[in-house]
């Protein structure tokens, strides 16, 4: 099992940037509690993060046919990129978008998501810990799904 988490724009700058907003963790230290939480559930994932648009769009299709589900933060480009939405849909992956702020107690601008309605789920506002949340219920999601084409071959025992 596979899980890409993909990071968007200024996400690189975390514990520099608005540590009222965003908490003082570095994204590296993020990175590396999903990575021990993965290694322990024995699922490989991986990490990306740009802050360009078009290579995010790049990431998340390289994703189809190499990876279970995708883990994403779209950042800044949550409230604007259609291209991100449409790659999301494109590849029909379980999808959870992920924000350490809470979006909705934020300007107005930042409170509509582009990309939430083509995701599977959104985790938002919980800090950092939204992503340790994130990786629990994209293990559920995986589950079910393997679950389901089991007894859609009938190789599951009743």
């Amino acid at each position: 099992m596979k899980i890409v988490v993909i990071q968007g724009p200024n996400l690189n700058m975390l514990r520099v940037r608005e540590q009222q907003v965003y908490g003082p963790m570095r994204l590296e230290q993020i990175h590396a509690q999903m990575k021990e939480f993965a290694a322990q559930n024995g699922v490989d994932i991986e990490f990306y993060q740009s802050n360009l648009e078009g290579e995010i769009v790049d990431r998340i299709q390289e994703c189809y046919g190499d990876a279970d589900g995708i883990i994403i933060n779209p950042a800044a480009y949550t409230h604007t990129s259609i291209a991100i939405r449409d790659a999301i849909s494109a590849v029909s992956l379980p999808t959870i978008e992920v924000h350490i702020s809470n979006i909705y107690r934020r300007e107005e601008f930042r409170q509509k998501s582009m990309t939430a309605p083509v995701c599977t789920s959104s985790i938002i506002g919980f800090g950092p810990f939204g992503y340790h949340l994130a990786m629990m219920g994209m293990l559920q999601i995986l589950s079910e799904i393997n679950a389901m084409r089991q007894a859609q071959q009938g190789t599951v025992e009743e």
